[in-house]
């Protein structure tokens, strides 16, 4: 499954339309503490949070995940959004918990 698809299937908000959406999604990882998720998230992940500052772009390219999806209804602020754009980072939001998408999409990808 692409991005893209991922998007579209849990009907997520795109906060950035213009990016490439075509990476492949090749796991999941939930988490919050940055310097955690920067030795952890393997690349390919969605990487769920609730943590909206631009910190999240930086560490999301440190750790090369597929995309970021902001969870529980939270949405990026100003300086998130510019770095995500400027980073490449798809940005999505969902009013999902960590937890339900979190398992939705462990669940579907162990159906393919």
């Amino acid at each position: 499954m692409t991005v893209g698809e991922f998007c579209t299937k849990f009907a997520l908000k795109n906060w950035t339309p213009a990016l490439d959406l075509s990476a492949p999604v090749t796991g999941g990882y939930a988490g919050d503490m940055l310097s955690w998720v920067m030795g952890k998230a393997e690349a390919g992940a969605v990487w769920m949070t609730i943590m909206s500052n631009q910190n999240v772009a930086a560490v999301a390219l440190m750790a090369d995940v597929a995309c970021v999806v902001l969870t529980e209804g939270v949405e990026p602020d100003e300086a998130l959004l510019t770095q995500a754009n400027v980073r490449g980072i798809p940005l999505f939001t969902s009013d999902l918990s960590t937890y339900v998408l979190s398992y939705q999409l462990g669940t579907m990808l162990s159906e393919t």
